[in-house]
């Protein structure tokens, strides 16, 4: 659940859930690398000394605001596998795989693309995700795998197609796409897009995968 939707928040989760939009906001604007904490708690309406009451370091802050303040797409990539073989059948899902990673990435990348401007800022931020559980971006791939492997097992993929090979043609596809309509940001030129609409990018992308996984060689 959203923090928007979760009942009213008050004391110390309040705080807390301020200092999150806080350096949601710094971060999405001026990037990760050049926002700091005494920022955060200014924005937040805190003391740098509350701030730190809720979380050990910038960093830690950067992770949760990417679990709480990010639409998620790991939670969904995690409940694929359970699902192979429904009849809402592999097009419908991952038609909602690349919708939920289309809003992921485009939230999501420009409060983390300043990580790659400090080799140190993205070690710190490697070891907190193992700290956390071995979290990172590789697991969409593999979460996707999973899936695709459980299908094939059904036999609704062919059996001779690679779901690793699968899952990082269409992540790949959504992170380029993603990072397109951030780049240009409603003002790409004629045909920098295809297909234009999120729609049909959508429609397209999941016919195009399964037209090479399909066990009769089409969608």
């Amino acid at each position: 659940m959203s923090h928007e939707a979760a009942a009213p928040l008050s004391g110390g989760a309040l705080t807390r859930s301020r200092i999150l939009d806080a350096a949601a906001a710094l971060m999405t604007s001026v990037g990760l690398t050049h926002t700091t904490t005494k920022q955060i708690a200014k924005e937040a309406g805190c003391s740098e000394a509350a701030l730190y009451k809720h979380f050990r370091s910038k960093e830690e802050i950067f992770v949760q605001v990417l679990h709480e303040r990010v639409p998620q797409f790991a939670d969904a990539l995690a409940e694929l596998p359970d699902r192979a073989g429904d009849e809402r059948g592999p097009a419908g899902h991952l038609e909602e795989v690349v919708r939920s990673a289309l809003r992921f990435y485009r939230r999501s990348f420009p409060i983390a693309a300043s990580l790659f401007a400090s080799p140190e800022l993205l070690a710190t931020h490697r070891r907190k995700l193992d700290a956390l559980g071995g979290l990172g971006p590789h697991n969409a791939s593999r979460q996707l795998a999973t899936y695709l492997a459980a299908e094939q097992e059904s036999g609704r993929i062919a059996a001779g197609a690679d779901p690793d090979a699968a899952a990082n043609l269409l992540i790949g596809a959504c992170f380029h796409r993603a990072f397109l309509d951030l780049f240009f940001d409603g003002e790409a030129p004629a045909g920098a897009l295809r297909p234009a609409g999120e729609e049909e990018f959508v429609a397209e992308t999941v016919r195009a995968l399964l037209g090479g996984l399909s066990p009769s060689g089409g969608a």
